[in-house]
């Protein structure tokens, strides 16, 4: 008993800790609190509402309603079973169902509602990430509201006077509930057409990392025990990614969004530079623009670049720190994890 007591936190019973069950090889002393244990625990599988398959994908334009002006949308969480490779499936927290969530797309000046109804057994808040708005629609739990309990509803409320490539994710629990899949892509056209650094095509990538052990889904963190071993654009793993289809002297607006929870991705575009042309939302001026390969992506970072198809062929848009591109650290079809294919006629 003695011994334990130097490491353990004995002083824990298992209706502190809620029959949780946490990830291989975290780390607990005597000093972890029974909110660490319950952040870090697995999702729990008794909880899922609904399975989606290797088709099902997320980002999917959200639809609203007319209501005295104002537009008006749903969102739910909930817990779900999302496959992102033919043989690997994870419990997630999901909103209306997709991973990532699906795409809120308005044009300055809109008026917006969001009725957030709170399907998971925890707390959650939403935040708008990168926006000006009245303060009390800000999201940060116990800050400007009280969080939205099991089963309740909350609505936001407040006009886009900003354009650009933003996102939303939860201000309660963000250190596991995002990590578990809760975030998704907010996009305001600007109210003048001519603003818009146009392309020929455009494509949203999200980042996400994902940690899954002999069945089960753990929130991964940079931390002991937390590390991921499986990594998705847009909710799936290479080689089950989209892949883009384009011709020779076609253009591409890719908005990098950092849903990413914990981790920095350096995103590389093979096949010749890339103009960056925006960033967290803000549009740079001409003169200030500049050619990159390689832009590193943080958690909440944004970055919109234009990519041209100068040579036909098979063009890779992927994370350049190696064990990204794998699946649970082996390659499949020349990699895996955070990469998607350019098919270039």
């Amino acid at each position: 008993m003695a011994a334990p007591a130097n490491w353990l936190n004995l002083r824990l019973s298992a209706r502190d800790v809620g029959g949780v069950i946490m990830p291989q090889g975290m780390i607990m002393d005597r000093d972890t609190p029974a909110d660490a244990m319950r952040d870090m625990a697995a999702a729990d599988p008794r909880l899922v509402t609904a399975s989606y398959g290797l088709s099902a994908r997320g980002d999917q334009d959200l639809p609203f309603r007319m209501e005295n002006g104002v537009k008006v949308f749903e969102l739910r969480p909930s817990v779900v079973r999302w496959q992102i490779l033919p043989d690997v499936t994870v419990d997630a927290y999901a909103y209306n169902g997709q991973i990532p969530g699906p795409r809120i797309h308005i044009r300055q000046g809109d008026r917006v509602r969001i009725n957030v109804t709170n399907g998971l057994p925890e707390e959650t808040t939403v935040h708008w990430h990168g926006l000006v708005l009245p303060n009390q629609m800000d999201g940060p739990a116990e800050i400007t509201q009280a969080p939205i309990e099991p089963g309740q509803t909350y609505s936001y409320e407040f006009t886009a006077t900003q354009h650009g490539t933003y996102f939303y994710h939860p201000h309660a629990k963000p250190d596991r509930t995002q990590a578990l899949g809760l975030y998704g892509a907010l996009i305001i056209d600007p109210a003048n057409p001519a603003d818009e650094v146009a392309a020929d095509h455009d494509y949203v990538i999200e980042l996400q990392e994902w940690l899954v052990r002999e069945g089960l889904t753990y929130p991964s963190m940079p931390m002991d025990g937390g590390m991921p071993n499986f990594f998705t654009i847009n909710g799936k793993a290479y080689p089950s990614t989209e892949t883009i289809h384009m011709k020779v002297g076609e253009t591409l607006k890719v908005r990098f969004i950092g849903t990413n929870n914990g981790f920095i991705h350096p995103m590389h575009i093979h096949g010749g530079p890339f103009e960056v042309v925006a960033r967290d939302g803000e549009t740079i001026p001409a003169a200030a623009r500049f050619l990159a390969d390689t832009v590193n992506v943080g958690p909440g970072q944004r970055y919109d670049v234009i990519w041209t198809a100068r040579r036909p062929g098979k063009w890779l848009i992927h994370c350049h720190i190696p064990h990204h591109t794998t699946n649970n650290n082996a390659e499949e079809k020349g990699g895996g994890g955070l990469m998607v294919v350019i098919d270039v006629t």
